[in-house]
């Protein structure tokens, strides 16, 4: 089948293109979009190229459904990857190798895989005449692992009309296998995600020589406020989405969980689950991990500024309380603002479209178990929200024993199965036809 040796080649090549978004606008997306383009072109579609920044370049394509009156689907993908360090890496990190049924290289598993399976199923589709039931609206956008403000967010505020009609959207990090224990082959489905504080710490002092006794030193107050920052247990705080997931994964397990009643002990149930802990731990709690620290100049010289940035990410609905708890962790000697901030997400579990999608995992895996499930982080899903789109994380991969697909993302020696790229192909053009 051409799709499936097309999904192949496709990461493999975008993987070569080096996407590497550094941050403060230092990325160059423009040759994959164009290799995007190009390729969607050779399908029929009319693909759109939009830069807010040049250089920053995203795609945006149509295709028509044949039923006018049904709502339309956003299919969409980054192009950007997160920056790779060589040395650190079994091969080249941009390097694409296609080794023992193994694809290697920054991206291919965030998420040049799912653009390449997208493109690839897109194109069968031209060969053969098939068109989806509704609207497909694709998007390869730029700047997802930084702000988004060049992508999505670019897309989303400046360029909605591309947009008409879409009510839900899928995109990355879902529908993977999650090998819980023997026998139990799980697909997390994702379902919501929690949101982005990104957030930065200033404090003030008085300048002075380091040897001399100094009260209000501000390195001193920012090391404080981060030590606290950083020890601090938040509170349990369970959402539906995730209210669900552990339902269904306790169920799976035999456990009859009372996941709705007032007495309701998340942490006691996670320690039952084994490794499917894993996929819920992280998100029955808000979070605020230290990342960065920017202080001094000169070892004998005690500044009168220190900084520090910290990773927060926010349950639905409790906003108000993670800012009221910066509030007391950061004290009065120092400041804190939002550096980055986006919305939390939920997608409802028991819709049509989440059994539509469990379906077509489960279709091809039917020894499988597709469960809900919420995102510690976020996607390109919070600034397409925007528009009234409910997004699912569904990216689907077929994985081995052993594979452990939550360690590659942003990690060294990022790779995906050929194997795992097919069953994606497969399960995805059954979704998008049908859908």
């Amino acid at each position: 089948m051409v799709a499936l040796d097309e999904a192949v080649s496709f990461t493999s090549e975008l993987i070569r293109i080096d996407t590497t978004n550094r941050g403060n606008g230092d990325c160059y997306e423009r040759p994959a979009a164009e290799y995007v383009a190009e390729r969607l072109a050779a399908a029929g579609l009319e693909p759109t190229l939009l830069e807010r920044t040049p250089g920053r370049t995203n795609v945006v394509a149509r295709i028509p459904g044949t039923d006018p009156g049904a709502d339309a689907l956003l299919v969409h993908g980054h192009l950007d990857v997160v920056p790779a360090e060589p040395a650190d890496w079994s091969v080249h990190p941009f390097s694409g190798e296609v080794r023992d049924g193994v694809v290697w290289g920054r991206g291919a598993v965030d998420m040049k895989n799912m653009d390449a399976m997208v493109l690839s199923v897109v194109r069968a589709w031209a060969r053969s005449g098939v068109r989806p039931r509704r609207d497909i609206v694709l998007a390869y956008t730029a700047d997802e692992e930084a702000s988004a403000i060049d992508g999505s967010g670019f897309l989303a505020d400046h360029h909605p009309e591309l947009f008409e009609g879409c009510t839900e959207g899928i995109s990355e990090s879902g529908a993977y296998t999650f090998h819980a224990g023997p026998g139990m082959a799980l697909y997390p489905v994702g379902a919501g995600e929690r949101g982005t504080g990104w957030l930065k710490l200033t404090a003030r002092g008085r300048a002075g020589h380091g040897s001399k006794v100094n009260r209000a030193n501000a390195v001193s107050r920012l090391a404080a406020a981060v030590a606290r920052i950083g020890q601090h247990q938040w509170p349990l705080r369970i959402t539906p989405t995730v209210r669900a997931a552990l339902k269904e994964i306790a169920a799976l397990h035999g456990i009859d969980a009372d996941v709705h009643a007032d007495h309701f002990d998340a942490d006691a149930l996670l320690a039952k689950l084994g490794p499917a802990a894993a996929l819920v731990e992280a998100t029955v709690r808000n979070s605020a991990n230290p990342t960065v620290l920017e202080a001094g100049y000169k070892v004998n010289v005690i500044p009168g500024q220190a900084v520090a940035f910290i990773d927060g990410r926010m349950l639905p609905g409790t906003e108000g309380e993670f800012r009221a708890t910066l509030d007391q962790l950061t004290g009065p000697d120092v400041d804190w603002e939002f550096h980055h901030r986006e919305v939390a997400l939920q997608a409802p579990v028991d819709s049509p479209t989440f059994a539509r999608l469990r379906a077509a995992v489960e279709r091809f895996d039917p020894a499988g178990h597709v469960v809900p499930y919420c995102m510690s982080g976020g996607t390109d899903a919070k600034q397409f929200s925007r528009l009234g789109i409910t997004g699912y994380g569904f990216s689907p991969l077929k994985l081995p024993v052993g594979f452990d697909y939550q360690a590659l993302f942003h990690g060294v020696d990022e790779r995906v199965p050929v194997d795992a790229l097919h069953f994606g192909v497969r399960v995805l053009d059954h979704y998008l036809q049908t859908a």
